[in-house]
């Protein structure tokens, strides 16, 4: 199994885990066509595609997505507020509706959604499990995780920034005190995802992505060093372009 970064960050989000039978698209939060050329221009091995919350970033390409027939898993609350936004007046049937804590299987991907914290109606984070690959954990846009998780072998998490860095780039002026304030509440800082880390089973854990950079408050190699030098666990930075054999 291979995981593909297609593009990780305010500017969108997408990623992909593919084998030679079946492939899972996590967001898809950039053009169509770019989601469409990231998967070779093959659908025919697609077996969905999970959304954790409606914002732009992580849903771009929903309206695609489910036109050229590819079921799109997310919450009531996602699917409610995306529907808003586009101004439509029926849910596709391929709007699949999934609830924090309740397993359902995508192909043979076994997927567990939990609640995170974010500034949206009802965003999740996954817990994906497939026999070539073990369990995975996904989680971003969330400032806290309630939830403890054990017998991960791969971890995607969102870094979104330092402290350090936004309260330098909040006195130079850089960050204003609204988008300050919101990143406060709404996305994992370094220091979180350290935390978390801290507190998770990681005996068996094989590499961590690193998801969601900020353009300019964050810092990829610090915090790559960051996390390799806690764990002793190599982790890698979801660039566009990215893959990894899982």
């Amino acid at each position: 199994m291979k995981l593909k970064v297609l593009g990780s960050g305010s500017s969108g989000n997408c990623y992909v885990l593919q084998n030679e039978k079946e492939t899972l698209i996590i967001e898809c939060g950039l053009p169509y066509k770019t989601i469409l050329k990231g998967l070779n221009f093959n659908l025919i091995s697609v077996v969905g595609c999970l959304v954790t919350h409606e914002h732009k970033d992580h849903s771009k390409a929903i309206s695609e997505v489910l036109n050229n027939g590819i079921d799109v898993y997310t919450s009531q609350g996602t699917m409610k507020e995306y529907l808003q936004q586009e101004y439509a007046l029926n849910m596709n049937y391929r709007f699949k509706l999934i609830k924090s804590r309740e397993q359902f299987n995508i192909g043979n991907f076994i997927v567990l959604p939990f609640k995170v914290q974010h500034d949206v109606a009802e965003p999740l984070g996954f817990l994906i499990h497939h026999k070539e690959f073990g369990k995975l954990l996904f989680i971003t846009d969330s400032y806290y995780c309630q939830y403890e998780f054990n017998g991960l072998i791969h971890i995607m998490i969102e870094c979104n920034y330092s402290s350090e860095i936004l309260e330098n780039n909040f006195k130079k002026g850089v960050t204003h005190n609204s988008l300050r304030d919101r990143l406060l509440k709404s996305h994992f800082s370094l220091e979180h995802v350290k935390e978390f880390l801290k507190e998770t089973d990681l005996r068996q854990v094989k590499e961590i992505t690193l998801l969601h950079l900020s353009d300019s408050n964050s810092n990829d190699l610090e915090f790559k060093e960051e996390i390799e030098k806690l764990t002793g666990i190599p982790t890698y930075i979801a660039d566009k372009g990215l893959e990894l054999e899982l």
